[in-house]
């Protein structure tokens, strides 16, 4: 069988490449020509001139803007589009993938160098008399990242993190930054680097600039426009639903819960028809809200009992929330271990445990809630055990003093290991369903001098909270005086609503 590739070709007949017609035309054309006069001749010969010019101008003339972007793919039809390029495994190969860019056809900075070198020939007069764009780069960090990758990856060595590592304490701490943060960096049309920039956050960013020594350093801050607002709430179902229904942010109900966590126990005290007024700030930058501040003054009614709260900032410079006559909201315990949640089984001395069938006292309070729901230290104390049985599983057992012990049993996590000081409020465990449990849930005990309470009522025998210094009563009541006015005008007003709505 021959190879049709190492064939001898044959030869092709005269006129082979084109068509019979158009020997035909060709044959026609000569034939015509010569029944012409001189004259009608030259008339054709300008016709046919003038067609051909034009169609040569039309061919070598540039097409327009709107041409080329139609025709080119969308990556490349504009020079300043952002591309969002993602990192592998931090080869060198993937480094230049992990930059967002303005410069959407190059795909680094010395392709980009080269191109524009090449084309400076095809540019036409005008195009070069345009200044150049700055070329911007914004890197995000992602988790396993170096800085000599973040560097590496736009194009810089690593004599430019030597520089800007020794060139002060934030250029040092570029190296501790974490996933989710992100460096801008500014390159001048000759692609030398103009300036690195990291947001440490919205209020206040640092900008590192080459110079002969190395790099300066400029920190710019913003001051924002705080504004207070206040959001009102009756309780119908939860005082979590409650609170989204009146606008509160999820964060400042949690803190207002913290505020009022060792007056109020909001798992077990919270009744249908609690009222609820509170007065916190908000931060603006260029008229746009960045954060929820701090809570100015709150006011919760429970089941008819009025309790407030005011924020106030001691001489130095300490703050506390304290009621109307200066007593600190925080007292030496909170009355709950954890987050308005629901309680599944109360302190029993003679209840029937659920996977034993046999009668076993509950020397504590069981709170239901989700796997993973954070656990705090109802007070300050030292860890004295953090580990695992068969029947408590996951627990922990924190002393407060000499008289005062608490535990958590059945933790999906520990937070805290022993010896461990721990402050009142602090997450020490998640709630889980570990040792002999039939789902998640926070089991917490309360012991006096060793002896089991029921930590429902024992937290009104406890310690007292401390007042405010006799001397520091004036300064506080005029902080929190017009406060205290403006709080109980806001929950006058919402209660004559609710009760001309219930009417």
């Amino acid at each position: 069988m021959s190879n049709q590739r190492h064939a001898t070709p044959k030869k092709k007949p005269p006129h082979s490449g084109l068509p019979s017609f158009t020997l035909n035309i060709s044959t026609a054309t000569v034939r015509l020509l010569g029944k012409l006069t001189r004259l009608q001749i030259i008339v054709l010969s300008v016709a046919m001139c003038s067609i051909v010019f034009g169609l040569g101008t039309s061919l070598t003339s540039s097409p327009s803007p709107t041409a080329i972007n139609s025709a080119l793919p969308a990556e490349q039809s504009s020079d300043r589009k952002v591309i969002e390029l993602t990192l592998g495994d931090a080869t060198d190969a993937d480094h230049s993938r992990k930059a967002v860019t303005y410069n959407s056809s190059l795909s680094n900075a010395s392709s980009a160098i080269d191109n524009r070198n090449t084309d400076q020939a095809s540019l036409t007069e005008a195009e070069l008399e345009q200044p150049q764009a700055v070329r911007n780069i914004v890197r995000m960090i992602e988790p396993g990242d170096t800085l000599s990758e973040v560097f590496d990856s736009v194009g810089l060595s690593a004599n430019d993190v030597l520089a800007i590592t020794t060139s002060g304490a934030e250029g040092k701490a570029l190296v501790k930054m974490f996933p989710g943060e992100s460096l801008a960096f500014e390159f001048t049309p000759g692609d030398t680097l103009a300036r690195v920039s990291r947001d440490k956050s919205p209020l206040e960013t640092i900008h590192f600039t080459p110079s002969q020594s190395g790099f300066d350093i400029e920190r710019i801050t913003r001051t924002p426009d705080i504004k207070r607002v206040n959001h009102s709430g009756i309780v119908e179902h939860s005082l979590s639903r409650a609170a989204e229904k009146a606008g509160l942010p999820a964060s400042t109900t949690m803190n207002m819960a913290n505020i009022f966590g060792g007056v109020m126990d909001f798992v077990l005290d919270v009744r249908s028809g609690d009222r609820f007024t509170v007065i916190y700030e908000e931060h603006y930058l260029n008229d746009q809200k960045f954060k929820d501040g701090a809570i100015i003054a709150a006011q919760y009614v429970n089941n008819g009992m009025t309790y407030n709260a005011f924020r106030y900032v001691h001489e130095n410079g300490d703050v506390g929330y304290y009621n109307e006559e200066g007593i600190s909201m925080r007292k030496a315990f909170l009355r709950a271990p954890l987050d308005f949640t629901r309680v599944s089984s109360s302190f029993n001395l003679k209840r029937l445990h659920p996977i034993t069938k046999q009668v076993k006292p509950h020397r504590g309070i069981d709170y239901a809630a989700k796997r993973g729901t954070p656990i705090f230290s109802v007070g300050d104390g030292r860890v004295v055990t953090s580990g695992y049985s068969k029947a408590n599983g996951n627990y922990i057992v924190v002393k407060h003093g000499e008289a005062y012990t608490t535990k958590y049993l059945h933790l999906h996590k520990r937070n805290v290991k022993r010896g461990q000081r721990v402050k009142q409020g602090q997450i020490i465990g998640q709630v889980g369903c570990t040792g002999l449990c039939t789902g998640p849930h926070l089991h917490y005990e309360f012991l006096v001098n060793g002896v089991h309470r029921n930590p429902r009522t024992i937290i009104k025998k406890l310690p007292k909270a401390k007042k405010l210094a006799g001397t520091e009563m004036p300064s506080f009541s005029q902080a929190t005086a017009s406060t205290h006015e403006i709080l109980q005008h806001f929950s006058n007003q919402f209660e004559l609503a609710s009760l001309s709505l219930s009417e």
